[in-house]
């Protein structure tokens, strides 16, 4: 099992190694120890590794002996929330639950010496967080959540450092900004502080397909189109941009240098590693067919199944290309870089925009989520309200929320325990809360809700609808739901979004080489770069499982035509706010902010979410991750 175990870190792109041989053997026979303890393949292993690599942001592809004792403890973590999983009646009890029962224990000694009816009372100076944002009495379902969360202390309620800031982007600017408030104050004091926001513009660029689609028709016929377009539209844009020659046939026999596009593909149902790369070309150029792919000539090289790249070198046999040189970035059309007045035909057609939306700066404050946004041990939804009572705080001129809202993996909407339909929840829990929010904080603000395909109250499709949510008139222009994936813009900063943890699943299928001597790169940035340099939201091909993607529809709602100023990713992978560009060194390339707010819930306790104030540039531009 070593020898198996080297071979998948290998595959991987990592090695296993330490001061000494003696140090290599140790490390194998530490690692075969935690696959036959935990019950795993070693491809399993590799796998937690890279979740574990990258979420740790580690130095080096190299595993040494001092990351065992870290990786050890994330094995466990993930032992242990498999088993929460399948036991959703186990309770592992942790140093919170002996505070909450030691904490309890007096008040329940007032409760049974108490008279048999009598209610405990709150101190009439005492108040809880939930009341940061009014609720109307009208609202039945708040009440009833409000009664619970009175009644019932939950591992939430009892978290530690909230609202602590887990990293600063352009710092320097943040502590200039004279709207930072620290200090602990009550909601009136906040509100004579606060001066009034503008009202932000809104555009929407695409948001495909609309509610109410035929979807789940697609045909043998559409996927081999949609394959079929992307290689040929890229092909076309390669020779178009004048940088390489013309794309031919990469199957043909020739001693000659010749210049190819096609898609990467595995030669079987494995993970892509060196020897089972083959490049598909194009029907036009080459019927179609692949051709296998030596890399051994290249320094460096990123790929994945699915990725539509140019290639240049010869092909002596007619059975293998030699490349000499692999560009992974798709050139960006003509008509995409043309100024915004192309688009004004849509702004104009976009619902209640101010006159004046052309004159308005580039400046936005906004806060971005993710959902779950609610724990698993309850439906009480604690997340989304304290995210709420931050904003009213706050009082951002957006407010993004990224689904799921109803997450099909809650152990409550698995097992159908709920006496509610899937709809009800999410309009009684969910819609409700924001639109007492906006109720609260006027006009100004506006929020944009994106689904998931893990919404168990939405369509089960990638690309997938906007909700259809039948809101009142009167609210209509302050809430709006858009599709996923989707491109808008607010201030004139154009966001792109898809809420598909494409991160996750780009990572586990990438395979990439680093030139020798040199310095470990940003993985993170890499695979988020991937996005726009593929121009797809959605480059991985074959889909991953779980992912219901529609060929049909795929076309153009997947379609990255420019590159955004923030490009939102949401993912299990660690939360991050980064700089990045799509050019190696080249100060040239436009600069862009991707961001993965992270998950506001994880588990029984919070999550984190991103607070973005965007001015003019990413230069003076400052984000912060902060812990719910």
């Amino acid at each position: 099992m070593e020898a198996e175990i080297r071979a998948e870190f290998e595959s991987s792109g990592f090695s296993i190694g330490g001061a000494g041989p003696e140090d290599a053997a140790q490390i194998l026979s530490t690692l075969m120890s935690y696959c036959i303890n935990y019950k795993m393949s070693p491809a399993d292993l590799v796998s937690n590794w890279e979740v574990y690599y990258l979420n740790r942001q580690l130095d080096g592809l190299k595993l040494e002996k001092s990351y065992l004792d870290g990786f050890l403890s994330h094995l466990q973590n993930e032992v242990k929330e498999r088993l929460i999983e399948e036991e959703a009646n186990l309770h592992i009890y942790s140093s919170n639950d002996v505070d909450m029962l030691l904490n309890n224990s007096h008040a329940d000694e007032a409760a049974f010496l108490d008279t048999p009816g009598s209610k405990q009372e709150k101190p009439p100076g005492e108040s809880s967080n939930t009341e940061l944002t009014p609720k109307t009495s009208d609202r039945p379902s708040s009440s009833r959540v409000t009664k619970t969360n009175g009644d019932r202390i939950t591992p939430f309620a009892t978290r530690v450092n909230k609202f602590t800031q887990q990293y600063v982007l352009n710092a320097d600017n943040a502590a200039s900004m004279s709207s930072k408030h620290e200090a602990e104050t009550t909601e009136d004091e906040l509100i004579r502080r606060i001066q009034p926001s503008q009202r932000c513009s809104l555009q929407v660029q695409r948001s495909q397909p609309e509610p109410g689609c035929r979807f789940m028709y697609d045909r043998m016929e559409d996927r081999f189109n949609y394959l079929k377009d992307r290689i040929r539209k890229s092909a076309t844009l390669f020779s178009a941009s004048g940088l390489c020659g013309e794309p031919v046939d990469a199957t043909l026999a020739s001693e000659e240098k010749m210049f190819a596009v096609g898609m990467v593909t595995c030669d079987g149902e494995g993970r892509l590693n060196e020897k089972s790369i083959l490049l598909q070309g194009s029907v036009e150029h080459s019927r179609g067919e692949r051709v296998r792919l030596d890399l051994k000539d290249l320094d460096h090289f990123s790929l994945f199944p699915g990725q539509v790249v140019g290639i240049e070198g010869h092909n002596p046999s007619g059975h293998c290309f030699v490349a000499s040189k692999l560009i992974d970035s798709i050139p960006v059309s003509v008509d995409a870089q043309l100024p915004s007045a192309k688009k004004q035909s849509v702004d104009n057609g976009s619902h209640h925009q101010n006159s004046d939306a052309g004159t308005q700066s580039r400046a936005l404050s906004s806060v971005i989520a993710a959902g779950p946004y609610t724990t698993t041990d309850n439906l009480l939804f604690e997340p989304l309200q304290e995210l709420l009572s931050y904003a009213c705080r706050k009082q951002p001129q957006l407010l993004i929320l990224m689904g799921p809202f109803i997450d099909s993996d809650h152990p409550d909407i698995k097992k159908g325990t709920v006496d509610q339909s899937f709809h009800d929840i999410f309009y009684s829990e969910v819609l409700r809360k924001i639109q007492d929010f906006t109720q609260y904080l006027g006009h100004t603000v506006r929020v944009i809700l994106i689904p998931s395909v893990r919404d168990a109250h939405h369509d089960f499709v990638f690309p997938q609808p906007a909700f259809d949510l039948n809101l009142p008139e009167d609210i209509t222009h302050q809430i709006s739901s858009l599709a996923n994936p989707s491109l808008f813009s607010s201030n004139q900063i154009h966001f792109g979004c898809c809420t598909v943890d494409i991160l996750k699943q780009i990572s586990g299928e990438e395979i990439s080489h680093k030139p020798p001597g040199g310095k470990p790169g940003d993985r993170i940035g890499r695979l988020a770069t991937h996005i726009l340099k593929q121009q797809s939201y959605y480059p991985l091909y074959p889909p991953a499982a779980g992912v219901p993607l529609d060929f049909a529809l795929a076309k153009e709602a997947l379609e990255i035509s420019s590159t955004p100023d923030v490009l939102l990713l949401p993912s299990d992978l660690a939360p991050f706010v980064k700089v990045l560009s799509l050019g190696e060194g080249n100060d040239d390339q436009k600069q862009f902010i991707c961001l993965n707010p992270g998950r506001l819930a994880k588990g029984i306790g919070g999550g984190t979410f991103v607070e973005l104030y965007y001015n003019e540039d990413t230069s003076r531009t400052n984000a912060s991750i902060i812990r719910i």
